[in-house]
């Protein structure tokens, strides 16, 4: 009896064994399936990334003539677009505040355009004061900030402000982030019509 028992304990540590190096295996390749998966994202991610630096993701950058400025609002997904002046002290102001937010948020493309080389947009966007930043989703405007009023009306506000502006917009966006936005022709104003009211009157 007592031999029985011990042959009988054996096979089940035997069993045991057998069962634990199985578990290992399957645990080995459930390792490497997730390790192969988490590469290839990591792949796919930078060649994303490299596609986006390509088209000058994650960079402020001047747009010189109108049509380009029309074509890279309609397609691209998010794009901030920033009317300005050389002599306008606080459209240099504007320009540190864009660039730090293009480095950061390396979805949404980041542009400017001197108000000189844009004569049919400023009118038909009605640009009146500036400087004037404008933010575009999947080709429709989302929302027009005008001068510094909405941003605390000092030259001194913070680049978050800016940020959570557009933040609330849907213009730029954490990774993941998953918001709906209403949209809007590229040819109104943040209210969903077009104004007509000009501070030149």
């Amino acid at each position: 009896m007592t031999q029985s028992n011990n042959r009988h304990d054996l096979e089940d540590l035997t069993d045991d064994e057998a069962l634990f190096e199985e578990l290992e295996r399957e645990e080995d390749a459930d390792l490497s399936m997730l390790r192969e998966r988490r590469i290839k994202d990591i792949q796919d991610e930078l060649e994303r990334r490299q596609a986006m630096e390509e088209n000058k993701h994650g960079l402020y950058t001047e747009i010189t003539n109108e049509k380009e400025f029309m074509d890279i609002t309609t397609s691209e997904k998010y794009v901030v677009g920033h009317f300005y002046h050389d002599d306008f002290r606080r459209c240099k102001i504007m320009d540190t505040h864009l660039e730090k937010l293009a480095r950061q948020y390396y979805n949404t493309r980041f542009i400017k355009i001197n108000v000189m080389n844009a004569p049919f947009l400023v009118e038909k966007l009605q640009v009146r004061v500036l400087p004037c930043v404008m933010a575009w989703l999947d080709g429709f405007a989302q929302i027009k900030v005008v001068g510094f009023d909405e941003l605390g009306g000092t030259d001194s506000f913070s680049t978050g402000m800016l940020e959570l502006k557009l933040t609330n917009a849907g213009v730029i966006r954490k990774k993941n982030q998953d918001t709906q936005q209403t949209k809007r022709s590229i040819f109104q104003n943040e209210g969903g019509g077009d104004d007509d009211d000009s501070d030149f009157d």
